[in-house]
């Protein structure tokens, strides 16, 4: 899993994560520092940063893997850029009628993407 990915996770899942789990996280895809500068930043060993991301890696897929809220709201964003794509399309036929529909299917999209 690239590290967008990570952060999305983190995103969603964060407030679950221990204190420390945050801060290991943070340090490493927040400030992007090494394992040996996290390590030496929090008093503990190198083993024990990779062995803390690891967890909280692997905590965080399980979490989206239960769940599906992120993959779930990816799927939203894209049906709302399809609809307003569409939409769009139909406010620039003729016709007041259809013009009107495309500003109401619009609108409904807009509200999906908030």
């Amino acid at each position: 899993m690239d590290t967008l990915e990570m952060v999305l996770l983190y995103d969603y899942y964060g407030d679950l994560l221990t204190d420390r789990q945050k801060e290991c996280f943070e340090m490493r895809y927040y400030q992007d520092l090494s394992l040996g500068e996290i390590a030496a930043e929090l008093c503990i060993s190198r083993q024990g940063v990779h062995d803390n991301l690891s967890r909280t890696e692997a905590l965080l897929r399980n979490m989206e893997a239960k769940t599906g809220c992120v993959s779930r709201d990816q799927a939203c964003r894209k049906a709302a850029k399809t609809i307003l794509d569409a939409a769009r399309k139909l406010q620039d036929s003729d016709g007041a009628s259809v013009s009107t529909l495309a500003q109401t299917i619009v609108d409904a999209a807009r509200e999906l993407e908030e």
